[in-house]
This record gives C-alpha cells, structure tokens and sequence, in this order.
C-alpha cells in the first residue's frame, strides 16, 4: 500500500466513526501524507448572538483536519496544544476551506499549521497545533 493510499484509508476509517465532522458537513478534499484540505458551509445553527459564526466551529473545522493530517501517515496521533487566530468573520452561508500543513515531525511530536479561507480566499483562522505520536498503528 502507498503512503497516499494508507492516509486516505486512515483519514476515511477516522470520519466514519467521527459523528462531529460528519454533522458539521466536512467534505474531504485533498488527503495525504501529513497533509489535509477540508470544506464546509456555515449554516444557521452554527451562528453565535452578534449573527456571525461561533468561534468554536472555525476550531472545529480545523481541529479536524488537524486531527486527520497528524494521523495521515498511520500512527496513532492525539492532541497536546492547540490554539487558534480569528481574523475575518464569518456568517450564514460562507463557504470555508481548512489546510492543514505538516510543519515538523518527529518520533513523538508533530507540529501542524491549518490555515482556514473563505470562498475569497482571506485567511479568517489561523489554527496551530502540536500532537504526541503513539506507537499504535492503524489499523486499515
């Protein structure tokens, strides 16, 4: 099996037993060897009081192809610091794009960068984050 083809099966067995990105309507665009492009749309519920998304749903999208890249090359890998920037909001309807880029990886940490865009491909979030690499691997 390729790299790519193993990171596609990781990242697949990973959504389909993850009922959250499923109901934030992720779509897989691009999956890979440290690497993961996500989209989604902005829907109603998913707005805070000020009528502009919630911040906890641009953290999402990027936790998520946080989570799928770090995992990607078919070790067990599980979150140990995140943070995230906002920078341009967002409201009903907007389409978003979130990147997750492998920055370093090491035996037992991996740094990540996901950058999330919107449809005019400003950069609304920027999502940082590290993760410990288990010895476990995936099983696919």
């Amino acid at each position: 099996m390729t790299a790519e083809e193993k990171a596609y099966k990781v990242v697949s067995k990973m959504y389909d037993n993850d009922p959250f990105s499923q109901w934030l309507g992720i779509e897989r665009l691009e999956v890979g060897p440290g690497h993961c492009r996500l989209r989604m749309k902005i829907r109603r519920e998913m707005l805070n009081g000020f009528a502009i998304v919630h911040g906890g749903i641009t953290f999402s999208l990027a936790d998520s192809a946080f989570a799928f890249a770090s995992n990607s090359r078919g070790r067990h890998a599980v979150s140990i610091d995140t943070s995230i920037s906002h920078m341009v909001s967002l409201k009903n309807g907007d389409i978003i794009t979130a990147t997750a880029i492998e920055e370093q990886l090491g035996h037992r940490i991996g740094h990540y960068r996901v950058e999330v865009r919107n449809e005019a491909e400003e950069m609304v979030a920027l999502f940082r984050g590290i993760v410990y690499r288990k010895s476990q691997e995936w099983e696919v």
